[in-house]
């Protein structure tokens, strides 16, 4: 009976695991992979829609519809950011790095000064179980299904919708898909804006499990960063094998021997796989395909 409870117990940490890496790295994978953008100011977009969330429980807003509304808001930011910044530096990755930075800078010090150090948080919902020793939560279960239910639709986005077939066609080569009358250009706006939704999603889905702070986005910008540079240029194939493989990586670790380790052994990992295929599991899957032709 304890080696099942173990399985089980195992079985619980790999699934929270996994949806903390897919939903906090999906949008982050989404503007890389699409546009050659590191998005440095990822965090902060996670950070101020775990805030709008916050705030809007706080106001008896339904949980769901506060999630749905830091979603709206965050993507509706992204695209402003786009229009004003992110626009002059298509093709520009170091420079976009720079840009990023300094909007990380400006969000997160203007939440300092305008909310404080911190803001009084919302309650976990849905309650807990118990099984054996330990206790387990409901609501870090439907995290895993919202991470799988991303994940497919991911997949319809991309591979049965005419967006997904231009966005493909972008990313393989923005100049054909130009010359073939694709609006590149606005192509990069909405991924822009899908990027941020996602991190919105992100803040409002955490919102609730964390305290609320504007340094919030911290505890997601370095494994959503990993988990997208293992995954490798593809949204959709490389998230979901770099997820899959860094998050068995992380609990295991992190059961046996802490959380600390837990990080540690994630970066490691993510060192040595890149050292070896630096392309990651999508230039992975991609080289396979084509000696199979």
């Amino acid at each position: 009976m304890n080696f099942l409870f173990s399985i089980f117990n195992v079985s619980y940490q790999l699934m929270d695991s996994f949806a903390f890496l897919i939903i906090s790295a999906i949008g982050l994978a989404i503007i890389f992979g699409m546009m050659g953008i590191v998005n440095l100011a990822h965090g902060e977009f996670i950070m101020l829609g775990a805030y709008i969330t916050t705030l809007l429980a706080h106001s008896r807003v339904p949980l769901p519809l506060a999630v749905v509304a830091a979603t709206v808001f965050v993507a509706i930011f992204g695209y402003i950011v786009d229009r004003l910044i992110i626009r002059y530096l298509y093709g520009r990755p170091l420079d976009s790095v720079v840009a990023t930075w300094g909007i990380s800078l400006i969000l997160g010090q203007g939440m300092l000064i305008l909310m404080g150090p911190s803001l009084q948080g919302i309650s976990t919902p849905l309650g807990s179980f118990t099984l054996g020793d330990g206790s387990y939560s409901y609501y870090r279960v439907v995290l895993f299904v919202c991470a799988l239910a991303l994940l497919f639709f991911m997949y319809w986005l991309f591979m049965h919708t005419e967006f997904g077939l231009r966005s493909r066609a972008t990313m393989q080569n923005r100049a054909v898909a130009q010359s073939l009358g694709t609006n590149t250009s606005k192509m990069y706006t909405i991924t822009f804006m899908l990027g941020s939704a996602f991190a919105g999603l992100t803040g409002g889905l955490y919102a609730p499990t964390m305290s609320i702070s504007p340094t919030f986005g911290s505890s997601f910008i370095m494994p959503s960063f990993v988990t997208v540079i293992v995954g490798g240029a593809n949204p959709l194939v490389g998230t979901l094998l770099s997820g899959g493989a860094l998050s068995a990586v992380n609990s295991v670790l992190s059961m046996l021997y802490g959380t600390l380790i837990g990080k540690l052994g994630l970066l490691v990992v993510a060192i040595l796989f890149i050292r070896i295929f630096p392309l990651g599991f999508s230039g992975l899957i991609e080289k396979k395909l084509m000696r199979g032709r």
